[in-house]
């Protein structure tokens, strides 16, 4: 998608849907490393943020999101409308995230 144009909402403002391409999504597993593990259990030991975890999580959400844009490129969208998160634990300190949306074709109004 040359101009991204990526909505929570099920429109874009001054466009109209044309065409639906599908569900679209970028999944992703991660693991903070041993170092970062320790880090970020000390931290907790005084309170606050805990800036291990926050970077991972941005990190994380943020292939997420790419994986599904380039997955929408693929099917020859210029669109993602209804963007969502989810996240699952499979293990201790391994989380998948899902971004996923639906891949559309939209032209001005």
């Amino acid at each position: 998608m040359d101009q991204k144009m990526i909505a929570t909402t099920s429109s874009i403002a001054g466009y109209r849907i044309v065409r639906h391409l599908g569900v679209v999504r970028g999944v992703t597993v991660r693991s903070r490393g041993l170092a970062g593990q320790l880090a970020a259990s000390l931290r907790t030991i005084a309170g606050g943020k805990i800036h291990e975890y926050v970077s991972l999580c941005e990190e994380t959400r943020e292939e997420a999101f790419n994986l599904m844009v380039q997955h929408a490129e693929e099917l020859g969208a210029n669109a993602i409308i209804g963007v969502r998160y989810d996240a699952t634990e499979l293990a201790e300190n391994m989380t998948e995230v899902l971004a996923y949306g639906t891949a559309v074709l939209v032209e001005p109004e």
